[in-house]
């Protein structure tokens, strides 16, 4: 663990090239594998699967290193230590790892060879039960008052309780209508409340739908068969099987482990180095012994097997979880930005409130003492702070986050929390890894290079069947020595169930690089007659930083030599020598061989005129887009090695420096993985919608470049493709590049391309950076490492950019966590998926969706606000100031306001967050943190200064033109502090207002109507975005709302036992339908409003359209 200060987010290895180089901000993860992750040994796992075993719903925000606040991470690891400080002395008379394996294996009754039997199974079920943690405690109380009090709960109540004051005592008489205001405060109270609590259900069963969209599974022997089971099914004595990128689902107990086998725990200890993994106890603490595999915690490297010890909450990770047990939900940025504008909007009611009681303290209870009575000024208070309030924000908010993710998820896009959603409509920079991802990872072997020759996997078949003589002996073993390296040093194995099928219609499990090359040594002869020949010694598994495999071998059958090794040296290969197969990337072996194989089959030196050759040939396979490997080999004898296989670590050591020099070259082996066919559309509408596309991955840098060229990411010809020479170091060259942010990319026409190496990175200062950024649109990153594909996002991140990362490999996972949208492919290894924040679980091209919500999430929210101001705010407020500051009756009743607010607008407000996409939606540049801010100046000039304007002067003419002809003129209202029109008494006159008063609420109802078709598109015309009849753009849910208003409005006003305790009246005909012909008149101004921003998109209308 580092210093508490040590802000370091990788833990550099002293072989790394990055040692000693400062990175600025703190992560989590070490140099991991590349793998697949579903094989014959394999833990599937969408990581998602919280209700089994997964940490990010086991473990609290303090304690989970693989949170996605990568920020925290230093204070979690101090928690997850006391915590585990504590859990030790609860597991101290544990003994299972001090225990022999034939001990523990008998204490469990089970076997390695045939696990456990179903019986013994149904019995443990019972005993020990699922093998799922207990949820963590609920708080209840807390709960149910955030139901209450979240959003606008406490104004409301506050405003309810002050108007039963205004009632009684205060009341002289008591006024029914301010009775009947409170009641209906308290009851919009708890019908939010209400609506809170089935949002809240909601939202829990969306995201428990997606976690449960992709079960857990891992690989058991029971019954003497290797068996898929889910996780949650796993009982203690199981046999489980691991390989790299699994996540162990239960405690374990080692028995058999390769010499590379690591695990990261740093999800419990905080540590970020992977611990080997042994067979025999290292120390006496359970929870510091490396024979043990906790549950949650990664296989990084190698493969092992182990005896499940514990499940549920007897494990390590189940007792650490009750003791961190803190669950908390912080605000996501979005909900933070509308607290903002919530503040903002208390604030102006706040001093709205407070320039209303000073008006009345210091002019009105002196000056007019009988006008406003302190009752009276209570509800205007109570009035202004309902006015102000956009009540159905909050719900709309809530309602928004989860349309999003159930859109999404019916697009086969699974987000692990809602804020993810929120998030996607301001990515930037997509950097996405290669192979599975843009590619099918489907890979097939197309050619391969013997003896210097370059051939088609045909011609080296036509090869095989010429080097067999009529008698069946060999003229050249030059294609067996090829087939064995191919065949031998390989993690891939057949199915057994599919061994009588066509090579190319068996299931391998491995991963796709392993299968193609099987696949290509089975079509040259049978790989299984090798195996029987030769017995594994040692086994290093290929991984991204060393990026080559080694398999040593020996042989177990005389004809084994024949098939592997020329004949010369096969002459003189001794019981007890070793073969050391090796095959990897070329750049790193080629240096390292000194001989090659023939066409003949003999071992000749390679001069630098046959390696130029092969380099040839490496390079224009790699421009034709394909994978290149080296397979070669090497006859050791027995006494070069001071140590047997039996001593891992020693022998390891010993096997890689016998790697480094002596190799033979038996050959090259060219891949084809396509790029998936949606690709190149996806990375045109990306770019289209202001999203820059980089590749990131470790192949050549050849191959990178043509598979870019496919996919569309990279469009100039390879003699305009740029390289790292063309990235000054010199500040002064580049001056001004470097203030870049994303917001100037659409003002610049950026067309240049550009492909860099990991040893590249190492070398790039920050003005290259900056130069880089800045400058270029089309980036591909080859030969990267796990650490650099993380500085890369880190860089990005520094300057501006919102990053998502997509990838499928274990290489992938600390990018993954460190990006603002970690992105997995559904296929990929569990580590990757652990580490994602968002899962594509079918094609790459879900990820336009998931941007296209993303925007439409903001964008719905907008439209929102822009609905709910005018009415439910600017043109409520101004009949209470209006009645203050110059005397005029309150045209619009307090209680009318709060059903505006809370009944004939809230539902509408709601349904907007149904609207579909706009068709520019990805057409825009990506939306700016902290620039594009959810309510700007934009829209309150639209909300306030154009629609607001509107409907206020709309509704006060309708209002004093129907009290005109009945008789009561404005001028005699104007300043008139409560006076009486001649000849008319105060009955009369108080029946005439409250009708005045109806007639105010009917004209914002019915214009309301029409704003809504308005704000349904921010720049698209009504007839490009239909409301009906186009399946693209329909919402059925502006009709129901808009129903749903008419009946309020006529339940509050034409009910007779309602109107003389509301104070509410029937209005007359006319002003219904007059109000609709001045809605249609905002709806058309706003239509031509928008053809301006349309056809003038880079003039004013443009800058001021919100």
């Amino acid at each position: 663990m580092g210093e508490p200060g040590d802000k370091s987010r990788i833990r550099w290895q002293d072989n790394d090239v990055e040692a000693g180089r400062p990175v600025d901000r703190p992560a989590h993860g070490p140099a991991l594998e590349r793998t697949r992750s579903h094989g014959s040994m394999s833990i599937r796992s969408i990581h998602s699967n919280t209700g089994a075993i997964d940490p990010s719903a086991a473990l609290p925000v303090h304690y989970r290193t693989i949170s996605i606040d990568i920020d925290d991470y230093n204070r979690k690891a101090d928690v997850a230590k006391k915590a585990s400080k504590a859990a030790a002395t609860d597991l101290a008379d544990l003994e299972w790892h001090t225990l022999p394996v034939a001990e523990v294996i008998s204490r469990w009754t089970t076997s390695l060879d045939q696990g456990l039997s179903q019986n013994q199974i149904k019995r443990r079920t019972t005993e020990y039960g699922k093998n799922t943690p207990s949820p963590p405690e609920t708080h209840h109380f807390q709960q149910i008052m955030g139901y209450f009090f979240k959003g606008f709960g406490s104004v409301l109540l506050v405003g309810s309780i002050l108007v039963f004051v205004a009632w009684k005592p205060l009341g002289q008489p008591p006024a029914q209508a301010n009775l009947a205001l409170a009641i209906v405060l308290l009851a919009v109270f708890f019908i939010q409340a209400a609506f809170n609590m089935w949002q809240d259900w909601s939202s829990s069963r969306v995201m428990a739908s997606i976690k449960n969209m992709i079960p857990e599974e891992c690989l058991l022997i029971r019954d003497g068969v290797q068996v898929s089971a889910m996780a949650a099914d796993i009982v203690p004595g199981d046999v489980l099987l691991v390989k790299a990128g699994n996540k162990l689902p239960a405690d374990v107990r080692f028995v058999q482990v390769s010499s590379d086998a690591k695990f990261d725990r740093s999800i419990l200890t905080g540590e970020s180095v992977p611990l080997a993994a042994t067979v025999d106890a290292t120390d006496k603490n359970y929870l510091e012994t490396k024979n043990i595999g906790l549950q949650g915690t990664h296989c990084s490297f190698g493969t092992c097997t182990g005896v499940v010890v514990a499940t549920g909450n007897r494990t390590v990770f189940g007792r650490i979880a009750k003791l961190t047990n803190e669950p908390k939900k912080g605000m996501t940025p979005l909900e933070r930005e509308v607290l903002n504008f919530v503040y903002v909007i208390c604030s102006i009611m706040v001093a709205m409130i407070i320039l209303v009681v000073v008006l009345w303290a210091a002019w009105l209870r002196t000056t007019y003492p009988d006008w406003i009575s302190v009752p009276n000024l209570i509800v205007a208070c109570v009035s202004v702070a309902v006015a102000f309030i956009p009540e159905g924000l909050p719900v709309a908010l809530t309602a928004s986050l989860t349309i999003s993710a159930n859109m999404m998820r019916k697009n086969k896009v699974l987000c692990k929390s809602l804020k993810t959603v929120e998030t996607l409509g301001s990515v930037s920079v997509i950097c996405s890894d290669k192979t599975g991802t843009l590619t099918e990872n489907k890979m097939v072997v197309t050619d391969c290079a013997l003896g210097g020759q370059d051939m088609t996997v045909d011609g080296i078949r036509d090869v095989a069947v010429a080097e067999r003589l009529t008698n069946g002996d060999l003229a050249s073993n030059a294609v067996d020595q090829l087939r064995s390296v191919a065949g031998l040093c390989n993690a891939g194995e057949f199915d057994a169930s599919t061994r009588s099928l066509p090579i190319d219609q068996r299931k391998i499990h491995g991963d796709a690089t392993d299968q193609a090359i099987l696949r290509f040594a089975e079509s040259l002869g049978n790989v299984a007659e090798l195996k029987r020949c030769w017995a594994t010694k040692f086994n290093l598994a290929f991984n991204s930083k060393n990026k080559f495999m080694i398999r040593v071998l020996g042989y177990t059958h005389p004809d084994g030599l024949a098939l592997a090794l020329p004949n010369g040296t096969a002459a003189i290969f001794e019981p007890g020598d070793m073969l050391l197969t090796i095959k990897g990337a070329p750049e790193i072996l080629l240096d390292r061989c000194t001989n090659f194989t023939s066409s003949s089959g003999t071992a000749m030196t390679l001069t630098p005129e046959i390696r130029e050759k092969f380099n040839r040939i490496k390079n224009d396979w790699s421009a034709q887009g394909r994978r290149v490997l080296l397979l070669a080999h090497k006859a050791i004898s027995r006494r070069s090695f001071k140590s047997s296989p039996s001593s891992s670590a020693a022998f390891e050591a010993e096997s890689l420096e016998q790697a480094k020099s002596g190799l033979t070259l038996v050959g090259l082996v060219a891949i084809v993985d396509p790029p998936r066919p949606e690709i190149p559309e996806v990375v045109k509408i990306l770019r289209t919608a202001g999203i820059r596309m980089f590749m990131v991955t470790g192949d050549f840098a050849l191959t990178a470049q043509a598979i870019a060229r496919e996919c569309g990411i990279i469009t100039n010809r390879d003699e305009d493709v740029a390289n790292v020479s063309a990235l000054s170091r010199d500040p002064t060259e580049t001056k001004g590049k470097g203030d870049h942010t994303p917001s100037d990319e659409g003002e610049e026409d950026l067309s240049k391309s550009i492909v860099l190496t990991g040893p590249d990175l190492i070398t790039l200062n920050s003005t290259q950076w900056d130069t880089l950024v800045s400058s270029y649109n089309e980036v591909v990153f080859a030969r990267t490492t796990p650490e650099q594909k993380l500085r890369i996002v880190r860089e990005l991140q520094d300057r501006g950019h919102v990053v998502g990362m997509t990838g499928d490999g274990v290489n992938d996972a600390p990018a993954l966590r460190a990006a603002d949208i970690g992105i997995a492919i559904g296929g990929g290894s569990d580590i990757a998926i652990e580490a994602a924040d968002m899962v594509l679980l079918e094609s790459f091209s879900s990820v336009v969706e998931a941007v296209r919500f993303g925007r439409v999430l903001f964008d719905n929210l907008k439209k929102t606000i822009a609905y709910l101001l005018p009415a439910g705010s600017f043109a409520e407020f101004w009949p209470i100031m209006t009645n203050v500051a110059f005397g005029l009756p309150q045209i619009l009743s307090s209680f009318l306001m709060i059903i505006i607010c809370c009944f004939t607008d809230c539902l509408a407000a709601t349904a907007l967050a149904y609207e579909a996409p706009e068709a520019d939606v990805l057409k825009r540049p990506p939306r700016r943190i902290g620039v594009d801010r959810l309510v700007d100046w934009k829209l309150i000039v639209q909300s306030y200064g154009f629609v607001g304007v509107i409907e206020t002067v709309v509704a006060f003419a309708m209002s004093y033109w129907f009290l005109e002809r009945k008789g009561i003129k404005f001028e005699e209202l104007w300043f008139g502090f409560g006076r009486l029109p001649e000849g008319m008494g105060s009955e009369e006159y108080t029946a005439w207002l409250n009708q005045a008063s109806s007639v105010y609420f009917v004209t914002l109802v019915v214009v309301q109507w029409f704003n809504l078709l308005a704000v349904r598109t921010r720049r698209l015309s009504i007839f490009q975005h239909p409301p009906l009849f186009n399946k693209d753009t329909r919402n059925y849910y502006l009709f129901p709302a808009v129903l749903f208003s008419l009946v309020m409005a006529f339940f509050w006003l034409y009910i007779p036992s309602l109107q003389s305790v509301l104070g509410t009246a029937e209005v007359p005909v006319e002003y219904w339908f007059l109000p609709m012909s001045f809605g249609l008149g905002i709806l058309l101004l706003d239509e031509g409003r928008k053809w301006m921003v349309r056809k003038y998109s880079g003039g004013f209308w443009g800058r001021v359209a919100w």
